[in-house]
C-alpha cells in the first residue's frame, strides 16, 4: 500500500497540471454550456410551438370542412353527390401529409382518403369522445404524428357542432410532423456549426486571456529560479494583481530572512573558528615557551601549566556549549516535560551561585509573589535561568545586587532577572541573543564567557513555547524578562 501511494504521489508530482488547464476548462464551460443549452431549449420550444400551430391549423381547416359536410347532409343523404367534398378531403389530407377518416354514427368508416379502411369499424377513445360533441387531439412523441377527432353535426343544426346535442359522425384526422423534425435537424446542424465556430473562437480567446492572467506568475517563477541559483539579492517586484503583490512581498521578506540567516551562518562559522582557535593558540604559545626554556624554574613551569589547564577548560566549555546548541537546534529536539515547582528550582540555582556572588560582594535577592507550579524540562529550564543569573553576577559592579522576581497569572509564569551592572548600549540590545556575540569582548574573556549563554537561554525558553526580552540602560543595569506557559502543549 505504501509503495502504491508513493507511486501515485510521484505520478501526480510529475504530471501536475498547469493552472491554465482549470482556467481554460472553466472559461469554456462558462461560455459554451449556456450557449448549447440555449440552443437546445430554443429548438425544443420552437418545435413545440410549430406542432401546436400545425394542430390548430389542421383543426381549423377540418372544422370548416366538417361544418360544410353538416350543411350538405354528407352523412344523412347518400343520394347527394359528395364528389366535391371527397376531393376537398383528399386535397386537405395531402396538404397536411396525413389521412382523413369519416366515421358515421354506427362507428363505420364511410370515407378513407387512403381508400384502405372503408367499411371497417372504428372504435377508439377519441371517436367516442367526439360523438359526445368534443374536439379531441392526441400527439405521439415517438412516431411524430397527431390525431384529431372532430364531430360532424346533423344537418338540421347550425354549423357549430358544440350547439347541437346530436352528432351524425366524426372526422378522424391523422397528420405527420416529420417535416418539422427534418427542418429542425437542419437548423440544429447549422446551430452546431455555429457553436463549433464559437467554440474555436472562445478557445483562442481563453488561451490568450489565461496567458495574460498567468504571465505575472511566470515572471515570479523566473525570479525565484534566479534566486535558487544563489542570487539572494534578487528583488522580486510583480504588482500586476493584488495576489502577485502579496506573493512578491512575502518572497522578499523570505529572501531578507535567508540573507540574514546566511550572514549569521557565516559569522557563526567565523566565530566558532576564532573561539576554538584562540585557546589552542594560547596553549601552543605557552608550550613553545616552556620548551624554549632549558632550566625553567619550577614556579614558572607550574604557572604555565596552570594557564594551559585554564585554556583547555575554556576550550572544553566552548565545545560543551556548542554541543548544547546543536542538540537544541534540531527540529526533533527532545524536551522532557514534567510538572515542577518553579520556586524550588530558582532557590536551588541561587544557592549554587551565592558563593560566586560573595566573591564580589554582590547581593542575590529572590522575590516570590506566589507559589508557582508549571510544566517544564527542569534540566534545560535550570540551565536557562542559571545563565541569566550568572551573567547578572559576572557583568555587575562591585557591591552590587541581583534581584530575581517570580510571578504568575492564570496562563503564564513570569521571571524577571534585574541587576545593577554595567548595562547594555542601546545599539547592541537586539544582538545579545546572537551566538558568540559579546558587547565587551575583553570583559567576557576575563569572566570566562563564551558568548553562547544567552543563545542557549533563548532556545530553551522557545522550546517551552515562551518568550524573552531585555531592557537595559548603560551604566545603570539590565533586566531580562521571561514568560513561559504554565501548561506545556506539544
Amino acid at each position: 500500500m505504501k509503495i502504491h501511494r508513493k507511486q501515485i504521489s510521484e505520478f501526480y508530482r510529475r504530471h501536475t497540471p498547469s493552472i491554465k488547464v482549470p482556467l481554460v476548462l472553466f472559461c469554456i464551460f462558462i461560455c459554451m454550456v449556456p450557449l448549447v443549452i440555449q440552443g437546445r431549449v430554443l429548438a425544443s420550444s420552437s418545435r413545440q410551438a410549430q406542432i401546436e400551430r400545425r394542430i390548430i391549423d389542421v383543426q381549423n381547416q377540418c372544422q370548416i370542412v366538417s361544418n360544410k359536410m353538416s350543411r350538405n347532409g354528407y352523412l344523412a343523404n347518400s343520394m347527394v353527390d359528395n364528389a366535391g367534398t371527397d376531393a376537398e378531403l383528399s386535397m386537405l389530407a395531402d396538404i397536411f401529409n396525413g389521412r382523413i377518416l369519416i366515421v358515421n354514427s354506427g362507428f363505420k368508416i364511410i370515407k378513407d382518403t387512403f381508400a384502405l379502411s372503408e367499411g371497417k369499424i372504428c372504435i377508439a377513445s377519441e371517436v367516442i369522445q367526439s360523438f359526445q360533441g368534443e374536439n379531441t387531439s392526441k400527439y405521439d412523441t415517438q412516431k411524430h404524428y397527431f390525431v384529431l377527432a372532430i364531430p360532424i353535426a346533423e344537418n338540421d343544426q347550425d354549423a357549430d357542432p358544440t350547439i347541437s346535442g346530436k352528432t351524425a359522425g366524426v372526422m378522424v384526422v391523422t397528420a405527420s410532423t416529420e417535416s418539422m423534425f427534418t427542418l429542425e435537424e437542419g437548423l440544429i446542424e447549422k446551430a452546431s456549426l455555429y457553436q463549433l465556430m464559437m467554440f474555436v473562437l472562445v478557445l483562442i480567446l481563453v488561451f490568450l486571456v489565461t496567458g495574460i492572467i498567468t504571465k505575472p506568475f511566470d515572471t515570479i517563477t523566473l525570479c525565484l529560479n534566479r534566486v535558487a541559483e544563489g542570487n539572494l539579492d534578487e528583488d522580486i517586484s510583480e504588482e500586476s494583481y493584488r495576489e502577485t503583490r502579496r506573493i512578491s512581498r512575502a518572497v522578499n521578506r523570505t529572501l531578507r530572512t535567508l540573507k540574514k540567516v546566511e550572514q549569521s551562518r557565516q559569522e557563526f562559522v567565523s566565530n566558532v573558528s576564532h573561539e576554538l582557535k584562540t585557546p589552542i593558540t594560547s596553549i601552543r604559545v605557552l608550550a613553545d615557551s616552556l620548551m624554549g626554556m632549558e632550566d625553567a624554574p619550577k614556579e614558572l613551569y607550574q604557572e604555565f601549566m596552570s594557564d594551559i589547564s585554564d585554556e583547555i577548560d575554556r576550550e572544553s566549555k566552548i565545545i560543551d556549549d556548542l554541543l548544547t546548541l546543536v542538540r537544541m537546534d534540531k527540529a526533533s529536539a527532545e524536551i522532557n516535560v514534567a510538572q515542577g515547582n518553579i520556586n524550588g528550582v530558582i532557590e536551588m540555582i541561587l544557592k549554587r551561585l551565592r558563593p560566586i556572588a560573595r566573591k564580589r560582594n554582590i547581593e542575590l535577592i529572590f522575590e516570590s509573589m506566589r507559589d508557582v507550579t508549571a510544566d517544564i524540562d527542569e534540566v534545560k529550564f535550570s540551565l536557562a535561568v542559571n545563565n541569566l543569573v550568572e551573567n547578572a553576577i559576572k557583568y555587575n559592579k562591585e557591591d552590587g545586587w541581583v534581584r530575581v522576581t517570580l510571578d504568575a497569572d492564570h496562563k503564564f509564569f513570569y521571571i524577571k532577572v534585574a541587576d545593577s551592572g554595567i548595562g547594555i548600549p542601546e545599539e547592541f540590545k537586539d544582538r545579545v541573543f546572537e551566538r558568540f556575540y559579546r558587547v565587551d569582548k575583553a570583559r567576557s574573556r576575563e569572566t570566562g564567557g563564551t558568548g553562547l549563554g544567552l543563545a542557549i537561554t533563548k532556545n530553551v525558553i522557545l522550546m517551552h513555547h515562551g518568550g524573552i526580552r531585555v531592557e537595559s540602560t548603560e551604566g545603570v543595569g539590565t533586566t531580562f524578562m521571561v514568560r513561559i506557559p504554565l501548561i506545556y502543549i506539544p
